[in-house]
């Protein structure tokens, strides 16, 4: 499977509010510093101390607008 990788900081740019709803990812544990994956089916996953946990999901153009705040292609 394919990611590309973004901090807690670059995906609060990307997500749009009809998305996720930002509280939700904070309760989930996402801070400015967290590190977090994107999977090319809009799945959002954080990084966790022993693994990746999924706990949300983006719609739409979302491709995009990973690639463009990363500057990474998918991996």
């Amino acid at each position: 499977m394919q990611f590309i990788e973004l901090t807690g900081r670059q995906l609060w740019r990307v997500i749009s509010h009809d998305e996720v709803n930002p509280d939700e990812l904070r309760a989930a544990g996402v801070t400015d510093d967290s590190v977090v994956r994107i999977n090319r089916q809009g799945d959002i996953e954080l990084r966790l101390k022993s693994g990746w946990e999924i706990i949300g999901g983006l719609l739409g153009d979302y491709e995009h607008r990973v690639q463009h705040e990363s500057k990474l292609d998918w991996a």
